[in-house]
């Protein structure tokens, strides 16, 4: 009779033994993963990303924002060139019509008075320095994110991480209504 409590502790010896060789090999993989994680530099990221804009991006396995940067330079850039050609187009017109040499025309022909070239020049002028300011806007962004997104790396966002709610058993108990929310990590 005396054999069944020794058994029982040996079994429950032998479980607490499958336990800890189970957190054991869960801590390796948590480790090797991390080892991944413990060398991504959010510098590096930056570096890649102002050198070449999109490659931090890349580096941090975020694929799909890289052409979102691509696109943000890419229209910034177009707009640069389209304000800049018609910038040009509206001030060599506003200066063949005040030089008063009659020998000069502007491409518009007269249909619009120096007064209506001046603005028309002024307004294309404020849109290409607002082109500028998005191109550098995107640009900064484009690091930016890719060093936030370096130091995310590193961020678990595991499994064990949840909040649960659920009626409140103490109030309940009381005759009232409640819930619980409970976060386990």
């Amino acid at each position: 009779m005396r054999t069944g409590p020794f058994i029982i502790l040996v079994l429950l010896g032998l479980a607490a033994k499958a336990q800890d060789m189970a957190l054991v090999q869960a801590v390796d993989t948590i480790a090797s993963v991390n080892d991944r994680r413990a060398d991504h530099s959010p510098g590096k990221a930056a570096l890649l990303s102002a050198l070449v804009p999109g490659a931090g991006q890349i580096y941090n396995r975020k694929y799909w924002k890289a052409p979102v940067a691509w696109l943000g330079l890419g229209v910034s850039y177009y707009f640069i060139q389209e304000n800049t050609r018609e910038y040009k187009r509206y001030k060599n017109a506003y200066l063949a019509v005040i030089d008063n040499d009659p020998a000069t025309v502007d491409e518009f022909d007269g249909r619009y008075t120096s007064t209506g070239l001046l603005n028309a020049t002024e307004q294309y002028r404020r849109w290409l320095e607002w082109s500028y300011v998005a191109l550098g806007a995107v640009y900064i962004l484009n690091i930016m994110d890719a060093t936030v997104d370096a130091y995310f790396v590193r961020f678990d966002v595991g499994p064990d991480l949840s909040f649960t709610l659920s009626p409140s058993l103490p109030l309940a108990a009381r005759g009232a209504l409640g819930l619980g929310l409970t976060a386990s990590f």
